[in-house]
């Protein structure tokens, strides 16, 4: 049974670490949660959960607006071969969350360390960075120390690369 956005916010105290969150109705894409741009300062995430063929996952964590290169990444990530996106089963195997409400906050759930978390670079310059605490109805504001701080609390060693560009608006 995967872990609850309550369990979530028990580790994250457990820890020290400090976070506000949010409430708001689903958001499902990236355009529907940038309605609340003003109201949440900070970085805002894109999450892609990945694939090669040997079967390794990836979640890249990304800025909101940052483009990636599906055909080129794997060579950044060390990935085995190209990637494709993971399914649906393997995302709620691995990190017990639903389309729309990925989230790096779903390495809770990966207890078996089955997926490579990757942090943008350009979205690990923020100061603050907002995800969803493994549902989409809400918001969270964690630093970003702090998040890498949690990864590795739940035996992930994030690896901060540069994946992404950033499109123009």
């Amino acid at each position: 049974m995967p872990r609850t956005p309550d369990d979530l916010f028990a580790m994250l105290a457990e820890l020290g670490i400090a976070v506000k969150t949010v409430e708001h109705p689903p958001l499902f894409t990236v355009g529907e949660s940038q309605s609340l741009r003003g109201q949440i300062a900070g970085g805002h995430t894109k999450n892609l959960f990945l694939k090669d063929k040997k079967d390794r996952f990836f979640l890249l964590t990304v800025e909101e607006e940052a483009e990636v290169d599906l055909k080129q990444v794997h060579h950044i990530i060390g990935a085995a071969s190209r990637v494709s996106f993971g399914k649906l089963e393997k995302l709620m195997d691995h990190l017990g969350v639903l389309p729309g409400a990925v989230t790096a906050f779903g390495a809770i759930n990966d207890e078996d360390g089955a997926v490579t978390f990757v942090l943008d670079a350009a979205l690990m310059a923020h100061e603050t960075i907002n995800a969803h605490p493994l549902v989409n109805t809400a918001t969270t504001s964690i630093g970003a120390d702090d998040l890498v701080k949690f990864l590795r609390a739940t035996g992930h060693e994030p690896l901060i690369l540069n994946v992404s560009t950033v499109s123009p608006h």
